[in-house]
C-alpha cells in the first residue's frame, strides 16, 4: 500500500470522465488500498481514483463504521434534501453549501466482483455523491448554492449558525 499524490482543482486532469472498470485485477486493489490509506492520512471523509491521477471509476467512502469501496457505481435511489458545508480534498481551503439528497442507495461492485449496496444518510450520503461526481468531472462547487473562499468568510458564515 501506498499513499498517493492527492490532485489539486487546478488540475485540469480533475474534470476528466472516469472510464468503468472492466476487469477487476491486483492493480485494481491495489488503488482500493491505496486509496484507502490515502484517505486516512489525508483524513478525508471520501476519495474517488481521478483525484490520485486515475481514470477508473473507483473510490472510498468512510460510511462510519466501515469503508465502503465503490467500484463502477450508480445512484439507484435517494431520498429528500439537505443543505449543507461541503468540502473537498482537491479543494483545499475552499468551502461551499451544497444542495444533496438526504438519504442515498448505491449500488456498486466490491473487490471481489460481487455487486453490493450501500445506503448513506447525511455526510455519508453527501459523500456518496461527491464521490461518484467526481467520476464525472464534477466538483462539489458546482452544485454549490453558497461558496467561501476565505477561512475568515467561512468562520463568520459557522458562528452566525451557531447564533
Amino acid at each position: 500500500m501506498a499513499i498517493r499524490k492527492i490532485i489539486n482543482e487546478q488540475d485540469p486532469f480533475l474534470r476528466s470522465k472516469s472510464r468503468p472498470v472492466e476487469k477487476i485485477d491486483e492493480r485494481l486493489i491495489t488503488l482500493l488500498d491505496d486509496l484507502k490509506e490515502t484517505l486516512e492520512k489525508a483524513q478525508g471523509a471520501g476519495l474517488a481514483a481521478v483525484q490520485v491521477g486515475v481514470l477508473k471509476r473507483v473510490a472510498v467512502v468512510d460510511g462510519g463504521e466501515e469503508i465502503y469501496e465503490l467500484i463502477n457505481p450508480e445512484i439507484i435511489h435517494t431520498e429528500g434534501e439537505q443543505t449543507e458545508l461541503e468540502g473537498c480534498l482537491s479543494c483545499p481551503g475552499k468551502w461551499g453549501i451544497t444542495k444533496r439528497p438526504a438519504k442515498v442507495t448505491v449500488s456498486s461492485l466490491d473487490r471481489s466482483g460481487n455487486r453490493v449496496e450501500y445506503t448513506g444518510e447525511g455526510i455519508v450520503a453527501r459523500c456518496l455523491c461527491h464521490e461518484i461526481d467526481h467520476m464525472s468531472g464534477i466538483l462539489f462547487y458546482d452544485h454549490a448554492v453558497r461558496l467561501f473562499d476565505s477561512d475568515e468568510e467561512l468562520d463568520r458564515y459557522l458562528e452566525e449558525q451557531q447564533e
